[in-house]
């Protein structure tokens, strides 16, 4: 007999939090952002929509998230290791839960013509849990499509690997974005959001797989 957390139906709720968390998270900030006055998607980051008087919303997306994530982890923990991947893909699904309520608490740094001369200690700290998130999210699905290339399952290999490379990719074009380079000035948002939108959709089709088996 199946007893509390550990029962199959608690997983899969579990579980489908992880498939549902990147949708609604981008679904959550890009409304906030249409509904923010002077702010443009294309140039800002989704962080400094936690800015402000009306900041409480997005700080709300982050955390929303990083416990639906947190969520899906221990439900993943607990999943056929032919559809997730090593143990260290739900330890690093976990740290993106983190990553995301901890963005949350501390608030960024203002950006633009409005970015202060010395960093804040919550800006500093807001841009470390994006570490887990930023970084953890690829390192998991190539753990994931090492896994599957395995057990011979290449086309979810593939997924993975490719999601993993176009999440780091526009990550790295964000970066290049905010230090001005010619071509990419004034698009570093747009370069973020291709990121979390792959790497957030490749933690859905994750779940999606878990809730499968």
């Amino acid at each position: 007999m199946s007893h509390g957390g550990r029962s199959p139906r608690t997983r899969s709720a579990q579980i489908l939090g992880g498939v549902l968390a990147g949708p609604l998270f981008v679904t959550a900030f890009t409304a906030i952002g249409a509904a923010r006055r002077g702010y443009d998607w294309r140039r800002y980051p989704v962080s400094s929509l936690a800015i402000g008087r009306q900041g409480w919303l997005q700080r709300t997306n982050f955390i929303l998230a990083g416990v639906l994530y947190s969520s899906a982890a221990a439900g993943l923990a607990r999943s056929d290791r032919r559809h997730v991947g090593p143990s260290a893909v739900p330890a690093l699904i976990a740290g993106v839960g983190i990553g995301l309520i901890g963005s949350g608490v501390f608030v960024t740094d203002y950006v633009g013509d409005a970015a202060p001369t010395r960093r804040t200690g919550a800006g500093l700290i807001h841009d470390l849990f994006g570490i887990p998130v930023f970084a953890g999210i690829p390192i998991a699905g190539v753990a994931s499509a090492a896994a599957a290339v395995r057990s011979r399952d290449y086309r979810w290999a593939c997924y993975s690997g490719g999601s993993s490379t176009v999440m780091v990719g526009s990550f790295v074009l964000m970066g290049a974005a905010i230090r001005g380079r010619p071509g990419l000035r004034g698009k570093s948002g747009v370069f973020q959001r291709i990121s979390i939108a792959s790497g957030f959709g490749w933690l859905s089709a994750l779940s999606l797989r878990g809730l499968s088996q």
